[in-house]
């Protein structure tokens, strides 16, 4: 089952960072922007898993 639901989420962040750059770059119409965005999003995964899961 931990397996599933990691897989799962695995998915759903890449989906989501997906979504996240073509509305930045429909919104925008800017291809560094679509990177900047991209990379703010990976950034903030970053941030939540060592403040919430490893550094609780």
């Amino acid at each position: 089952m931990e397996k599933v639901t990691k897989e799962i989420t695995v998915i759903g962040v890449g989906f989501g960072q997906v979504i996240a750059a073509i509305l930045s770059f429909d919104l925008n119409a800017s291809l560094l922007l679509m990177i900047v965005h991209g990379i703010l999003g990976w950034l903030y995964v970053l941030y939540y898993a060592a403040r919430y899961i490893f550094f609780p």
